[in-house]
């Protein structure tokens, strides 16, 4: 059996699970509502404070899906409850980051402001202080979302290894490489 997939989901209070037609689970907390399709032959069943995924057969998919639906479901519990949150640094000469609401306005170094609409759902906050890289702080209950927005902002100049010079992640490690006069 699946080793992650049977494990039950503990529901903190203040979530609330409904099970819709077409097996469409919504669950509601402090944070948001969140919404996930999981296929039908999969039973989703909520009492006493948990939540678990059973499958219907041993076939390679159904134990695929087991596991992956259970770490959807629990990544939406987490979210809805607590919230997830990510911080993000430019490390360069010369850039800089604000936001206008749910607008961001990135300088890198080109020869123009990279400007980038964020969803609804992601609260942003910039920090620009003296001596410091600048940040970006996102938060969201929905962590599919917030990683591909993290994604989306850190694909506009991705940390090079020979300065470390791009957007990272807050406390990320970069190889470092040494430039061609380190071998002489």
């Amino acid at each position: 059996m699946s080793r992650i997939g049977k494990l039950p989901i503990t529901l903190p209070a203040g979530v609330v699970v409904t099970v819709g037609e077409d097996n469409v689970i919504t669950l509601k907390g402090p944070k948001g509502e969140l919404t996930q399709q999981v296929k039908e032959n999969m039973k989703v069943e909520v009492d006493n404070g948990l939540l678990t995924i059973e499958r219907p057969n041993e076939e390679q998919e159904s134990r695929a899906m087991h596991g992956l639906y259970r770490s959807l479901l629990n990544n939406m519990v987490i979210g809805v409850s607590e919230g997830f949150r990510k911080e993000l640094e430019l490390v360069g000469v010369g850039y800089r980051v604000n936001n206008n609401g749910q607008v961001l306005e990135l300088s890198l170094g080109y020869t123009h402001s990279i400007y980038l609409e964020l969803p609804a759902e992601i609260k942003v906050e910039t920090k620009m202080e003296r001596n410091k890289n600048p940040q970006i702080i996102l938060e969201s209950c929905d962590k599919q979302l917030l990683g591909q927005v993290c994604a989306k902002i850190r694909s506009f100049r991705k940390p090079e290894p020979y300065k470390g010079k791009g957007i990272r992640f807050v406390g990320e490690q970069i190889r470092r490489k040494s430039g061609k006069t380190a071998g002489k």
